[in-house]
């Protein structure tokens, strides 16, 4: 029985092998009927098919001569071994159609291959040789006449190589930064190997022992700061390493700050050439390819500036010498951006940074200017939602703030900063900012004589009498050295005559008493304000005299010695950044009038304006206690109500017409009298709490 058995089954499987080698012999006999590729089956014969003499992609092997995973930049091989279908080695030197095609995954970048046959002694091997900089996963296809070797096709990933700090990158780095005293600021640093991967896969990188910070103060010379202190951490996963640096400045001042990963500088050397070379280009405008984003403001007022609630991130201040508020005026809180943002061209020149629109593509059409001083802000905001390109804005105080995304926005910036710089003698620094205002002064001057002019006056009647001397003055005599002379005084003047008189006309003018400037109240430490109720014989012409006058003892301050002056007066904040060309905003109340500011603006801040029946127009009331009229602080104020939405911006129109449309003209004379002798450009190196 079991011998039976036996024999049944060595038939039965005798019987399956014999059925198996027909269907091979029929489909190797099918495959040579239907292959019509002459020169893939070349001279074989059927009986080659038969015997399994032919080249099999399958039957081929993929050896590799690394192992994963590599490093990127080194030259890479792996070889493709040839069979027959028999098993037998396949001669490489023939022709056999290999395709091999290898790409980034990601990317879809191709990377170049040559193939090389091996004399070895099977001659059966192709050496396959590339060279990868990106790193990643790649996908390897090897073909034979069109058909995959076995397992084809392979992926393989190439990691990052090691740390080279000259192309490791500083998140939204900016050339220059504006931190507040006492708060820490972080840097996030992004290590990239020699071909810009970020790198992770070096222990000593992830040392965080291995990041230094210098920090100097700028200044005539470089000396290393102590004020600053800095944290370091260092965070990874398989892709990356990242480094987070935290500054904390502990003193005021403008720093070079400088990081480095084992004493090497980390920068971006092809970023800073290129500022430079922009920079270096004199007379001539470098521009950018940027969109312009309108936004559509809530009212029908012409400006309004940019929303402020960012996270750091998001927002990061450039120009500004110091950080605006985040409560900083806004007449809307999200303001809508266009659809399709219009195309513009950025200028920047060493004077000026103009936004511009070709019609036609070859007619050029200003849309806006702005001055290269420190009195243009910029704002960094995130990507825009177009293009996604950085977005910044820019703000002067006079013209509509403008919001731009531009691919460039970095060297934008730090080309208009380094422009900035050399404007106001290439430091922040106020005592270096003074050096460079008062060294320019003099440059304006140096062609006038500064030989004496006698200035013959009363005490009784000081300033009519210092008017109608200076009456026929020009701005020759007004930078002349003054020989005052006080009527039935007659003695020579070697300097006490001058100075008391300079300290005795800045009373008469500047002294509330005479009512050409007043306060707003009596305990704001008697900073002084254009009298917007000056008496009817205050002519504007006096304006204009205190203008010269203060542009005198500025060019005589420059001078240093015997010939310096003061200006003793202490002007409220309003009025110094009316003089720079700067916009109101509700701010400014709380140093020039802090009782209107306590009582009215933080009443408004702090309530619910659903309640109260207050409009855009200002009520003006005469001595009596009267109302005299009332004053539209925008078109149609009158029947325009205040809300929660408004009320910021319903509080900027308020500033912008107690403290400068009521004193309009009286602030144009006195510029007009200031700008002869000490022209605006150098005055607005300075902002209002510096000037």
């Amino acid at each position: 029985m079991f011998y039976v058995i036996g024999g049944i089954t060595v038939s039965v499987v005798a019987f399956f092998f014999t059925i198996k080698f027909l269907f091979e012999l029929a489909a190797r006999v099918v495959s040579f009927l239907q292959n019509e590729d002459r020169e893939r089956r070349g001279d074989r014969t059927i009986y080659d098919y038969v015997r399994g003499n032919y080249l099999d992609p399958r039957s081929c092997k993929v050896s590799w001569d690394w192992k994963d995973p590599y490093e990127v930049g080194h030259s890479m091989a792996f070889r493709v071994h040839l069979f027959y279908k028999n098993g037998q080695p396949f001669p490489a030197h023939r022709p056999v159609g290999l395709r091999v095609h290898i790409s980034h995954v990601e990317l879809a970048v191709e990377i170049p291959v040559t193939q090389e046959v091996l004399q070895e002694p099977s001659s059966n091997v192709v050496k396959v040789a590339f060279t990868v900089r990106r790193a990643g996963r790649y996908e390897i296809s090897v073909k034979l006449g069109g058909l995959n070797v076995a397992y084809s096709p392979y992926y393989k990933i190439f990691q990052p190589g090691m740390v080279v700090p000259s192309k490791t990158k500083i998140v939204c780095h900016f050339s220059t930064l504006v931190l507040t005293c006492g708060q820490p600021h972080t840097l996030q640093i992004v290590p990239r190997d020699e071909y810009d991967n970020p790198t992770n896969n070096s222990a000593s990188l992830r040392d965080e022992h291995n990041y230094s910070v210098s920090i100097h103060e700028l200044g005539p010379q470089e000396e290393e700061s102590t004020g600053v202190s800095f944290e370091k951490s260092v965070t990874s996963n398989r892709q990356t390493c990242q480094v987070f640096l935290r500054l904390t400045l502990h003193s005021r001042g403008c720093f070079h700050a400088c990081i480095s990963y084992q004493n090497q500088p980390i920068n971006n050397e092809n970023e800073k050439n290129i500022v430079e070379r922009n920079v270096s280009t004199s007379g001539v405008s470098i521009y950018f390819e940027a969109y312009l984003y309108n936004a559509t403001n809530c009212t029908s007022t012409p400006w309004h500036l940019p929303p402020m609630h960012m996270s750091s991130t998001q927002r990061r201040p450039s120009t500004a010498l110091e950080e605006e508020d985040e409560d900083s005026p806004s007449e809307c809180q999200t303001p809508e951006k266009v659809k399709k943002p219009k195309k513009v061209y950025c200028y920047v020149s060493p004077k000026q940074f103009s936004v511009k629109e070709f019609y036609l593509k070859i007619i050029p059409w200003r849309l806006y200017t702005f001055r290269v001083c420190p009195g243009t802000k910029f704002s960094y905001l995130g990507p825009d939602p177009v293009h996604k390109l950085l977005t910044l804005v820019v703000d002067d105080g006079i013209q509509p703030p403008v919001e731009l995304s531009c691919k460039e926005r970095n060297i934008l910036a730090a080309t208009f900063i380094r422009s900035l710089h050399k404007n106001i003698g290439g430091s922040e620094t106020f005592q270096d900012k003074v050096n460079f205002f008062q060294r320019e002064l003099r440059q304006v001057h140096m062609k006038r004589p500064h030989s004496k002019v006698t200035l013959k006056v009363s005490r009784h009647t000081l300033l009519e009498s210092s008017l109608k001397a200076t009456r026929n003055f020009s701005i020759s005599d007004w930078s002349k050295n003054f020989e005052v002379v006080f009527q039935d005084e007659e003695a020579l003047d070697w300097g006490g005559p001058r100075r008391e008189w300079f300290e005795l006309i800045c009373k008469a003018l500047f002294d509330t008493t005479n009512q050409l400037f007043t306060r707003f109240s009596d305990n704001n430490q008697a900073l002084v304000h254009p009298n917007p109720n000056r008496p009817a014989h205050l002519r504007l012409k006096m304006y204009e005299f205190a203008g010269r006058l203060v542009g005198k003892c500025l060019y005589e301050s420059s001078l240093g010695g015997a010939y310096k002056q003061l200006v003793r007066a202490r002007f409220t904040r309003s009025f110094l950044a009316q003089i720079i060309g700067l916009r109101m905003h509700y701010k400014y109340f709380e140093t020039d009038d802090p009782e209107f500011y306590k009582s009215k603006v933080c009443f408004i801040l702090n309530n619910d304006m659903s309640e109260m029946e207050l409009v855009f127009a200002e009520e003006k009331y005469n001595k009596s206690g009267q109302l005299d009229k009332v004053v539209e602080l925008m078109t149609g104020g009158a029947q325009t109500p205040v809300t929660n939405a408004n009320k910021i911006f319903y509080l900027n129109l308020l500033a912008q017409y107690r403290l400068a449309s009521q004193v309009k003209e009286e602030v144009e004379h006195f510029l007009k009298g200031l700008n002869e002798l000490v022209p605006e450009n150098l005055l607005a190196i300075f902002d209002e709490n510096e000037l």
